[in-house]
C-alpha cells in the first residue's frame, strides 16, 4: 500500500496570518514599515544641521518657494526671508572656526543658495 500522506490545515492560522496580513499592509502605506502614529512624534536630532534646515525652510517659504496648499499660488513675505537669511548669516559669522567641516559646508552651501533665490525673486 502506498504512503498517505495527510494534510492537516489549520484555519485558525490561515486566519490569524492573514490578519496580520492586514495589519502590516494598513501600516506600511507610507512605505516606512512602521505604525503611522510614529509620524505624529518622530523629529530629527536637534543639531545645528537641523537649526539650519529650520532657518533656510523659513526663508524658502518666505520667497515663495515652498506652499502649504496644493494648486494655491504661494505667499512671499521679501522682508521675512530677508530677515531669515540675514540670522544664517549671523550664525555662519558667530560660528567661524567652531564648526565642523561638514556643518560649516552645509551652512555656507545654504546661505549662498538662499541669497541667490532672494535676488532671483525680488526681481
Amino acid at each position: 500500500m502506498a504512503d498517505e500522506k495527510k494534510i492537516i490545515v489549520d484555519e485558525d492560522w490561515k486566519n490569524k496570518a492573514q490578519k496580520e496580513k492586514e495589519v502590516a499592509k494598513e501600516k506600511d502605506q507610507c512605505g516606512c514599515g512602521k505604525d503611522h502614529e510614529h509620524h505624529e512624534h518622530e523629529l530629527p536630532p536637534g543639531d545645528f544641521n537641523a537649526l539650519i534646515s529650520l532657518l533656510a525652510t523659513q526663508a524658502m517659504f518666505s520667497l515663495g518657494l515652498i506652499t502649504t496648499e496644493k494648486g494655491k499660488e504661494p505667499q512671499k513675505d521679501l522682508k521675512l526671508a530677508k530677515f531669515n537669511i540675514d540670522i544664517l548669516d549671523c550664525l555662519e559669522q558667530k560660528t567661524k572656526g567652531n564648526l565642523t567641516e561638514q556643518e560649516q559646508s552645509f551652512l555656507s552651501t545654504t546661505v549662498a543658495q538662499l541669497r541667490m533665490a532672494f535676488v532671483e525673486m525680488a526681481k
